[in-house]
């Protein structure tokens, strides 16, 4: 910035200051505008449901937490049982939600091991006819 030596240069600068204190108060009204809007609850409810249903994954993360939670509840079925024995039952819950998390995590893996089993009992299926 250079020295300012007169009256009239330094008026012109204090209305270039003045102009310029404007223009941003008015760029910051606007974005604090903005902000308030999308934190309004319908919004923010309104902008995750639209996220969740653009996600390009969205199938496959369902049908893996379908998988998971099928698995998980017929491990425990198969291991517990219909007991009334509070511990059973527990260990069931927690081997339920172990087996869950496992498989969602895993399910491209376990799918990929389906297929292939598949296709070779087909095969072998197949040769024997």
């Amino acid at each position: 910035m250079e020295k300012i030596t007169s009256v009239s240069e330094l008026r012109e600068s204090i209305l270039l200051l003045e102009i310029k204190q404007a223009n941003e108060a008015k760029l910051l009204k606007e974005e604090f505008k903005a902000t308030y809007e999308s934190l309004k609850p319908a919004n923010l409810i309104k902008n995750s449901i639209n996220d969740l249903v653009s996600s390009p994954n969205l199938k496959d993360n369902i049908l893996n937490g379908a998988l998971g939670v099928a698995a998980g509840f017929l491990s425990k079925k198969a291991v517990v049982g219909s007991t009334h024995n509070p511990l059973k039952q527990l260990l069931g819950v927690l081997l339920e939600v172990g087996v869950a998390t496992a498989v969602t995590k895993n399910a491209d893996e376990i799918k990929s091991t389906l297929i292939t089993l598949i296709s070779g009992l087909i095969r072998k299926i197949k040769k024997e006819d």
